[in-house]
């Protein structure tokens, strides 16, 4: 699938309302994952994985681990306001190849 433009995707991510962070109990993300909101697996107060839809519109389901001591792995924080952010950034390797950050709730394309 050929990846929008990047103008596109810039004007659809200030559009989008800010993400904000869902949190399932258990080792596994859902099947479906929601439109805007990043889903995060958590049994017994340890956070597994972090999940979203790819934000350029292509559907894709984007799984990240958060387990420390493997690689690669993210980290995910909360601010006052709720908003989520996801470090490092999110590189899709295969499909529409996105590249971007999840900072305050709101997706940031790299270029």
């Amino acid at each position: 699938m050929k990846q929008k433009p990047l103008w596109w995707r810039r004007l659809a991510a200030a559009l989008t309302p800010r993400r904000s962070m869902v949190v399932v109990e258990g080792d596994m993300l859902p099947k479906r994952l929601p439109l805007w909101n990043l889903v995060v697996a958590r049994e017994d107060d340890e956070d597994w994985s972090v999940g979203l839809r790819c934000p350029c519109g292509c559907g894709q389901r984007l799984e990240m681990l958060l387990l420390k001591g493997v690689k690669p792995r993210w980290d995910i924080s909360v601010n006052q306001h709720g908003h989520v952010s996801l470090h490092p950034s999110v590189w899709v390797g295969e499909g529409c190849k996105s590249h971007f950050w999840v900072r305050a709730g709101k997706v940031v394309w790299c270029e």
